[in-house]
C-alpha cells in the first residue's frame, strides 16, 4: 500500500505543514496615518528573513521592515525620498531602489519584503507608476501606493553558504518547512505516480474543480509542454 502524496498530506491541514505563528513577532506593515516616527528597537524575527524594526509614530508603535543600514533613534518620515522613508510612489525619483511596495493604496505593503530584495522605479506619474520587480517583470501601480526607499535589510543572508546539512535542517525547521525534499521521480512506484522511472509517465494536468486530494501536478494550466 502506497503513501499519500506530499500535496495530499499538506491538504489535510495537520501541524506539520502549518506556518509557525509563534515565531512571528507580528505583521510588519505601514501605519494608516503616516506621521514622523522614530526607530525604537530592531528585533530578531525567527520566522522571517529580515529583522523587524519597532517605530514609534506619535505614541503608536508599529512594526515595519527595516532598510539596510537602519539604526536605533533614526527618523522615519514621508516628506522626502530619502533612504528609509516611507513615500508614495509618485514622489519617488526614477531609478530609485524601493521595497515593501503596496499593491493597493493602504494595504500595508505586499511586494519585495524578503531580505535584500528591492524594486526599481522606472517611470512615475501622478496616477500610475511603473516599477521593475526582482523577477524582471514591470508592474503598473497606483501613484498613491507607498513604498520604503532603499533595500530590505539582511542582504548578505544568501551570500554565506550553509556548508553543512545540519545548518540547513535547522534553518528550514525554523519556518516549519519540509526538508529534505525528495522529487517524485526518485521515489519508488508505490510511493509516487512518477516513481520508478526517469521521467513522469502520467499526465500532470488536473481540473480546477477536483477535490483537494486530487489537485496534484499542473492545476488547470493554460498551456503545457516546453516553451520555445
Amino acid at each position: 500500500m502506497g503513501k499519500n502524496l506530499r500535496q495530499q498530506r499538506r491538504g489535510r491541514g495537520t501541524p506539520r505543514y502549518r506556518s509557525p505563528a509563534h515565531r512571528f513577532v507580528g505583521k510588519p506593515e505601514y501605519p494608516e496615518q503616516m506621521t514622523v516616527g522614530k526607530v525604537v528597537e530592531i528585533i530578531h524575527a525567527p520566522g522571517r528573513s529580515t529583522p523587524v524594526a519597532v517605530v514609534d509614530f506619535d505614541g503608536q508603535k508599529q512594526y515595519i521592515i527595516p532598510y539596510s543600514g537602519m539604526k536605533i533613534g533614526q527618523r522615519v518620515g514621508s516628506d522626502s525620498a530619502e533612504e528609509g522613508n516611507i513615500v508614495q510612489l509618485r514622489d519617488i525619483p526614477e531609478g530609485s531602489k524601493i521595497f515593501n511596495l503596496e499593491l493597493l493604496p493602504g494595504d500595508g505593503g505586499r511586494l519585495c519584503r524578503s531580505s535584500g530584495s528591492f524594486a526599481t522605479m522606472v517611470t512615475r506619474g501622478q496616477d500610475k507608476c511603473v516599477v521593475l520587480l526582482p523577477s524582471k517583470e514591470k508592474k503598473v501601480l497606483s501613484g498613491l501606493c507607498r513604498a520604503t526607499v532603499g533595500t530590505a535589510a539582511s542582504s548578505g543572508r544568501v551570500e554565506a553558504p550553509f556548508m553543512r546539512a545540519g545548518k540547513m535542517f535547522y534553518a528550514m525547521r525554523t519556518r516549519n518547512k519540509l526538508w529534505p525534499r525528495t522529487s517524485g521521480v526518485h521515489m519508488n512506484p508505490v510511493d509516487h505516480p512518477f516513481g520508478g522511472q526517469t521521467r513522469p509517465g502520467k499526465h500532470k494536468t488536473v481540473s480546477r474543480h477536483m477535490p483537494p486530494g486530487k489537485k496534484v501536478g499542473s492545476i488547470s494550466p493554460r498551456r503545457t509542454g516546453k516553451r520555445k
